[in-house]
């Protein structure tokens, strides 16, 4: 029993080794920055510790919420509203926001969300994935946990997201003052009236 316990302090203490050099190695080579792209072992070692952190029940709970296009289009609505942002509307996380993130928002429609189980999902929507940019949205007040499951589904979907479907979100995405300028201008246009006078509007890239 002693030569056992001796065993995982050794083991751990190399784990702990391995930890400090890897980090003197990251700051050494290129910092904190959050512009470098995460390498192979980093995501590796965030994938281990996202799985070591989900409780053994979240894995097999089931979505109550049926799988109608009623369901769809209201979570489609809520994503487009509040998470659109990060994650962008088709789920890519090309956004100016997501992309910037450490790590960056993943591409939703690939296999690394979609094989993850619908307990799993509703837990980070939930509870959110500590040391990224993903909050949890468990217990906020304009969000409940029938909407976590309405997003399971939404995301299910999103390797199918059409056109149209496209289209309907960007009318839902939150816009600043220089888009609704930009809007009011083009109405303004559209209906003849003469908007020469003001100053144009800012364009995002």
């Amino acid at each position: 029993m002693r030569r056992l316990t001796w065993f995982l302090i050794g083991v751990l203490s190399l784990a702990v080794v391995i930890l400090i050099g890897a980090i003197v190695f990251v700051s050494q080579s290129h910092g904190w920055t959050a512009l470098a792209k995460p390498g192979s072992a980093e995501r590796w070692l965030a994938r281990q510790a996202r799985d070591f952190a989900m409780p053994a029940d979240a894995r097999q709970q089931v979505n109550p919420v049926p799988d109608t296009p009623e369901v769809l289009a209201v979570a489609r609505a809520h994503w487009a509203d509040h998470c659109a942002i990060c994650h962008a509307n088709n789920g890519s996380g090309e956004v100016p926001i997501g992309s910037r993130l450490f790590p960056p928002a993943p591409d939703m429609r690939t296999p690394g969300t979609q094989h993850l189980t619908d307990g799993e999902l509703f837990y980070i929507i939930q509870n959110g994935v500590r040391l990224t940019g993903m909050p949890g949205w468990g217990g906020a007040g304009s969000h409940d946990a029938e909407d976590s499951w309405k997003l399971v589904r939404f995301i299910r979907h999103l390797p199918d997201l059409t056109f149209d479907e496209r289209k309907q979100m960007e009318k839902l995405n939150p816009k600043g003052p220089d888009d609704l300028r930009e809007e009011e201008e083009e109405e303004k246009f559209l209906k003849g009236e003469d908007t020469t006078n003001e100053p144009p509007a800012h364009h995002h890239h």
